[in-house]
C-alpha cells in the first residue's frame, strides 16, 4: 500500500511537439493534471523531469502551468536515475514508494522505472498516466516492467489508496478534482 508520508511522483518529459504525438493524448494530460493538482493537496513531492529541453522544447503548458514555482530538472540520459540532480531530489524527497508518469513509456519511464527499481525503491507506474507514440510500445514497456517485478497502478488507484479514507477535507478537495 502508497504511504501518503513515504511516496513522491516523479514526472518524466511531458514536452515539446513530442507531447503532441503520444496515443491518447488527452487521457495522458488529463491523468497527469488530476494527479498533480492531488498531490498538492496531500504534499506529496513531485520531481519533474524535461529530456533535453533545448532540443524537445519545454514541458506542455497544462502541464507546466500546474507546477508554478517549481523547476524542472533537466537531463540527456534517457534514464533520470543516472542524473546527479534527479539522485538529490530523490535522496531529499526521503520517499521510498515512487510514482511514476509521463512519455514515453518505452524509453525514459522504462528506463527510469527500472533503475530505481533495481536501486530498491519501491516503484509503481500509473498506466493511465504514462503513454508513447504508439499503444503498442506503451503496452510492451508495461509489460516488461510488470514482469520485472515493477506495480501498476491507475491515476484514481493510487490517489484513494494515497487518501485511505473519506473522511476529512483532502477528501473532498480530491474528489472534487477527480470527477
Amino acid at each position: 500500500m502508497l504511504d501518503r508520508n513515504n511516496t513522491a511522483l516523479v514526472l518524466v518529459d511531458i514536452q515539446g511537439n513530442l507531447a503532441g504525438l503520444m496515443h491518447d493524448k488527452h487521457n495522458l494530460y488529463c491523468n497527469v493534471q488530476k494527479l498533480i493538482r492531488s498531490l498538492k493537496v496531500l504534499n506529496i513531492p513531485i520531481i519533474w523531469l524535461e529530456q533535453n529541453p533545448e532540443g524537445i522544447g519545454p514541458t506542455v503548458p497544462v502541464i507546466a502551468n500546474l507546477l508554478e514555482g517549481q523547476s524542472p530538472i533537466s537531463k540527456m540520459t534517457f534514464s533520470a536515475y543516472t542524473n546527479k540532480e534527479f539522485k538529490q531530489a530523490l535522496t531529499a524527497s526521503k520517499c521510498k514508494q515512487i510514482l511514476v508518469a509521463g512519455i514515453e513509456s518505452h524509453v525514459c519511464v522504462y528506463q527510469t522505472v527500472m533503475d530505481l527499481h533495481q536501486a530498491g525503491f519501491e516503484v509503481e507506474v500509473i498506466s493511465d498516466a504514462v503513454s508513447s507514440r504508439t499503444q503498442s510500445n506503451k503496452q510492451l514497456a508495461l509489460l516488461k516492467m510488470q514482469s520485472q517485478g515493477v506495480q501498476l497502478t491507475s491515476t484514481e488507484m493510487a490517489l484513494f489508496e494515497l487518501l485511505g479514507t473519506s473522511e476529512g477535507q483532502d477528501f473532498k478537495e480530491i474528489i472534487k478534482i477527480i470527477k
